[in-house]
């Protein structure tokens, strides 16, 4: 595959930015606007069905995909909220939800070019979504190091920025559509991110994703409510040692 940093030929521009770095998130864009954004579209209009269907406005449902942009958190906040939780267990809730950005963050920045690890990175933290990592992780590898912040965020902003109007449009479309197809809409995205995730190297991952599959169902059956947690738990540690133990040492990687 070519190597989609070269450079364009072109000068640099006035502030020192080199105008193929101003170029370079349309690569992330043109990769974005196929599969990845009608997935988050389809997804988004879920959840803007579900906003209206549970009695929110639009102004407030549109709000949480601009500000938040993370549909399991937001359905999580939409559920609590309905159920009349406090204000502080929503937040201890949604917090829950989002702590797999910690992992995502810390396999994905570490990615970038030691220039770009700096404090104006905190401004693309927000683009950050399962979508843009497992892309990201994904070709990453084929593009030159300096360069994948800028397509990163050209990936992850279009991500962002069509998730706004999949909401409105779910949000006005509700009723029109049967409640089966509009929480179908919501589980496309998971479902979407787990066929890309296994393309990614290493064979770990898959791992983890099996051990998924059989602990989950397992801990469903024996608690429902502390499933997603133990299951993920117990397969990703397990997936960790055999990594660990077997794989690396069958590979001749030391440690």
């Amino acid at each position: 595959m070519p190597d989609r940093g070269l450079d364009t030929g072109h000068p640099a521009g006035p502030f020192g930015t080199s105008v193929r770095v101003l170029l370079l998130p349309g690569h992330g864009i043109r990769d974005a606007a196929g599969a990845p954004a009608l997935v988050l579209f389809a997804g988004m209009v879920g959840f803007g069905a579900m906003g209206k269907t549970n009695g929110f406005d639009v102004w407030f449902t549109t709000f949480t995909s601009f500000f938040m942009f993370a549909l399991p958190g937001q359905v999580v906040l939409l559920e609590m909220a309905i159920t009349g939780s406090s204000v502080l267990a929503i937040a201890l809730a949604v917090t829950l939800t989002s702590t797999r950005f910690v992992t995502m963050t810390v396999t994905l920045f570490p990615q970038f070019h030691q220039k770009d690890r700096n404090r104006n990175l905190y401004a693309s933290v927000h683009l950050l979504a399962m979508t843009a990592w497992a892309i990201s992780m994904k070709e990453f590898h084929s593009i030159e190091v300096k360069h994948r912040l800028s397509y990163f965020v050209g990936l992850g902003l279009l991500c962002w920025l069509i998730s706004i109007p999949g909401t409105i449009l779910g949000f006005y479309l509700a009723g029109m559509v049967p409640p089966a197809v509009t929480l179908g809409l919501v589980f496309i995205n998971p479902l979407f991110f787990l066929l890309t995730f296994t393309e990614v190297k290493p064979w770990i991952n898959r791992i983890a994703i099996l051990m998924g599959c059989i602990f989950g169902p397992i801990f469903f059956i024996v608690d429902r409510d502390t499933s997603l947690l133990t299951a993920g738990v117990i397969g990703g540690t397990l997936a960790y040692v055999i990594d660990r133990k077997f794989l690396r040492k069958r590979a001749g990687v030391i440690g």
